[in-house]
């Protein structure tokens, strides 16, 4: 006996294929910068967006580098990546798990563990972003290479 799609699928997609198209969109738009990224370097190409903060008053925000940071990692160079933006570099196995488990739970209804949802870790984030951010702008953390 061959099982619908319904069948199969128990998560909130199950309802209808048409529910794919934005998930799909999203992949697609990721694919495309992940593909800008590891073909411009946002270093030398003038298209991509320049930090107001930077711009202004000369200081780095958190995502300062982020660009940059993802260029160096599409070509695998994981410590300039670091160099340039050490909070995000710590945060993508985060945020890949949360991509991972969110799209296992759309397509197939099973949850799988969640600790970095619970609210405590949005906290914790927040505290790290404003940590980074100061830390980042003292002349200290460019010996530890926080910073670009």
């Amino acid at each position: 006996r061959i099982r619908s799609p319904n069948e199969i699928m128990k998560g909130p997609l199950a309802a209808s294929p048409w529910h794919f198209l934005p998930a799909i969109a999203a992949l697609a738009v990721a694919a495309g910068v992940l593909v800008t990224l590891f073909l411009f370097d946002p270093a030398s190409h003038g298209f991509y967006p320049i930090c107001p903060l930077h711009q202004t008053t000369g200081l780095l925000c958190p995502g300062c580098g982020t660009l940059r940071t993802m260029h160096q990692l599409t070509h695998g160079n994981f410590v300039a990546a670091w160099r340039l933006n050490s909070f995000v570099v710590t945060l993508l196995p985060v945020g890949f798990w949360l991509a991972a488990r969110e799209l296992i739970w759309l397509t197939t209804g099973r949850r799988l563990p969640g600790i970095v949802t619970r609210p405590i870790f949005g906290w914790a984030l927040v505290a790290g972003l404003v940590i980074f951010g100061i830390l980042r702008n003292v002349p200290i953390s460019r010996l530890l290479a926080i910073s670009h």
